[in-house]
């Protein structure tokens, strides 16, 4: 190999086209905003007896909030950065014994939330990677103790001996058995080629594993005949219950068992939802973990979470496009993007706690980290086993420094954040890489309390790390950029949303009924930047989506679940964090169903909006949306459509609000299907909204 192919880098690394046309126009965004709070201050009534008084100075404050999170937010889109990997290049300069040794943990805690057969095509699919295999380990981590997914896992072992040496032969893609069989077509099995020969014998394998293991699931039980045969069974007989059972391992495989259990220096986490849909992702990710120039200051590289159910319109928003395609290139720019758990690729010895060191390198990879002993007797095994359980003991952690400085940090809703946020504060980089064949495929929620639930969970977490000891806002200063403490910010704040997002959803509403004017009339120039913003805001964001491979309608779903995660989801994240400061709830971490009732499917795929239950999240947006309509219908009645000219602004975000919320008045009045609202969050929510607009017609607004 001549220097120059020696020389040659990984990857490289590319800036977004048009920034000084982007930050061009986000300045004039800026100059509006600024005449917006000139417009607020100017023209705020003086004398508290005055109506609106009160309501213009929260008016005021909403939009100073507005605007001051939108800045965070342009720090997002200040400085993109993407990513190209040269896999090639890596082949032709590192043979099958120079490459690093890789463990990959799928990790899974329910059988009945996280059926076995998702899991082991996850297993199975990771299995597969394009890599040597002895420098390949497979590790499941299930906290449930399950017998079922242990007995699952074995019947998988057997299978990857037929699987693993077809994926290879006939490069199939994907390697997850289940998303492969689904991906060809019928006539594929009819050709009289040898493929189609193979092809057929393998999905019978496939199915015949599917339908034992499926039975188990079914009956609870693993079969009498499997449990008497395999003495591996015998460490359930002390099984007490999922949170309350004795350490359990097994080594299925003599692949390669290494240290105590695992010393790749590659480690690869992926939720056992999320299956690999590229066998080259693998060697693409370490092109950028050990590029001879770069490599050494970067810690981990995070591919997107993509997923596989999505419907045309993406009714709940899961896709994440925007975030995916827009903010995290930003947060690479500043020094690299978050841990977001699924899908990432960690160089062992920085996730244990290794502080970065410009002086070192990683010009040399020569395996020396592979304990490659492929003559592991029976006896030898047992006692590794059994060594091992030490560490998956409870209390092994116990006065370490485990989940405080090494591993993954505890007592966080969002443990891989934090995580990813203490490593880059140890001086250390990462690298988002979103390829365009997805590296992984998952189940994305399919009814929207499932919807509101995650973005709870996400946002509270958000929320606990701004408060805790690693806070990128002080905790952080002078270990990151101060462009990446920003971007962790804005994520870190979603929480607060909810209070100038609700205000805005109820007070200009209430003074529309009562015909107190809080904007601009048309006629006057302070018009303009409302006007302005609001459209340059809108249209930037529908572009942003239209690239992202959005559709319009698409982009209206995500504009509801926008509003309805901030008035629901981030409210009862807030009030949770506050109520857990003090001491009155302990963290829970809530796992969401991965396979849906047929019933709730069907209506997914029509993209019809699942309610079903009555829950206070739900409760809440059908109490809001109806509050919104009686406010409207009672303003129009009141002041017909004169009302559109006198209080243009507030008429038209109470149309807005109507508008969008058309699938909360379906649920609650239209729909017979089990989907719908329960008839007690009918009866409530219209008892509170009607009460809202009534007392609206004393003079609330002098009183406050």
């Amino acid at each position: 190999m001549g220097k120059n192919e020696e020389s040659h880098p990984l990857f490289e690394t590319r800036r977004a086209k048009g920034i000084f046309i982007h930050r061009i126009f986000s300045f004039s965004m800026f100059l509006g905003i600024l005449f917006i709070w000139v417009y607020r201050v100017s023209y705020m009534p003086r004398k508290s007896s005055e109506d609106g008084k009160w309501v213009w100075v929260g008016m005021f404050l909403c939009e100073l909030w507005f605007g001051l999170y939108w800045l965070m937010r342009l720090s997002l889109r200040w400085n993109p950065v993407f990513r190209q990997p040269f896999s090639h290049t890596l082949s032709q300069r590192y043979d099958d014994d120079k490459l690093p040794g890789v463990d990959i943990f799928v990790c899974t805690a329910d059988p009945k939330i996280e059926p076995p057969m998702m899991v082991i095509n996850t297993v199975l699919s990771v299995m597969a990677y394009d890599y040597p295999t002895h420098k390949l380990s497979v590790y499941l981590s299930d906290d449930g103790g399950s017998d079922i997914t242990f007995y699952a896992l074995l019947e998988a072992s057997n299978f990857a001996k037929h699987w693993l040496p077809f994926c290879k032969k006939f490069n199939v893609e994907p390697r997850s058995p289940a998303a492969y069989f689904k991906s060809i077509s019928s006539t594929a099995y009819s050709d009289d080629s040898i493929n189609s020969k193979e092809l057929v014998i393998i999905k019978k394998l496939y199915e015949d594993m599917e339908s034992r293991i499926e039975n188990a699931g079914k009956s609870g039980e693993v079969p009498e005949e499997i449990r008497s045969k395999n003495k591996r069974f015998s460490q359930w007989d002390s099984f007490s219950s999922r949170r309350d059972h004795d350490a359990i391992i097994q080594v299925c495989l003599f692949i390669r068992v290494s240290s105590i259990i695992s010393n790749g220096k590659i480690i690869l986490n992926v939720d056992c939802d999320m299956y690999s849909n590229n066998a080259q992702s693998l060697k693409e990710a370490l092109c950028f973990l050990i590029d001879e120039e770069k490599g050494h200051e970067i810690a981990f590289v995070q591919t997107p979470q993509g997923f596989e159910n999505l419907t045309k319109n993406d009714i709940y928003g899961g896709a994440l496009r925007v975030i995916y395609e827009w903010e995290f290139p930003g947060m690479d720019g500043f020094g690299g993007p978050m841990y977001i758990g699924s899908g990432c690729f960690h160089k062992r010895d920085t996730l244990c706690g290794r502080k970065f060191n410009d002086q070192e390198s990683l010009k040399h990879w020569n395996g020396e980290d592979i304990n490659n002993d492929q003559s592991i007797t029976k006896t030898s095994l047992h006692l590794l086993e059994e060594k091992s359980k030490a560490l998956l003991s409870c209390t092994y952690e116990n006065n370490t420094l485990w989940g405080k400085e090494m591993g993954l940090l505890y007592g966080c809703a969002v443990e891989d954040v934090i995580t990813g946020l203490a490593i880059q504060c140890r001086g250390w980089k990462s690298v988002y890489y979103n390829p365009k064949r997805k590296a992984f495929l998952g189940v994305s929620p399919t009814t929207l309390p499932e919807a509101l639930v995650q973005h709870k969970r996400w946002s509270e977490g958000g929320f606990q790390i701004l408060l805790s000891k690693y806070s990128a806002a002080w905790c952080a200063y002078g270990l990151i950029s101060p462009g990446l403490q920003i971007t962790y910010c804005f994520y870190n704040l979603w929480v607060l949303n909810c209070l100038p997002t609700l205000y805005y959803s109820i007070f200009p509403s209430l003074c529309l009924l009562k015909g107190i004017s809080l904007f601009p009339q048309m006629s006057s120039p302070w018009f303009i930047p409302y006007a302005y913003v609001t459209l340059g805001e809108n249209t930037q964001c529908l572009l942003e989506f239209l690239w992202s491979e959005g559709t319009i309608k698409g982009y209206w779903n995500d504009l509801r679940m926008w509003l309805y995660k901030r008035t629901s989801s981030y409210l009862f994240a807030l009030i949770d964090t506050i109520f857990k400061s003090l001491g009155f709830s302990s963290l829970d971490f809530v796992i969401s169903a991965k396979v849906a009732e047929e019933n709730v499917s069907q209506r997914y795929k029509k993209e019809i909006m699942e309610f079903g239950n009555s829950s206070p999240m739900l409760t809440l947006l059908a109490t809001l949306a109806l509050f919104n309509l009686f406010c409207l219908v009672g303003a129009l009645f009141k002041g017909g459509l004169g009302m559109l000219m006198v209080l243009p602004l507030q008429v038209l975000l109470s149309v807005v609000l109507v508008l969008i919320n058309l699938p909360l008045y379906e649920g609650l009045f239209l729909r017979k299907d089990k989907g719908r609202f329960p008839t007690s969050v009918v009866f409530k929510s219209m008892a509170v909204a009607l009460s809202a607009c009534v007392l609206s017609n004393v003079n609330v607004f002098t009183i406050i």
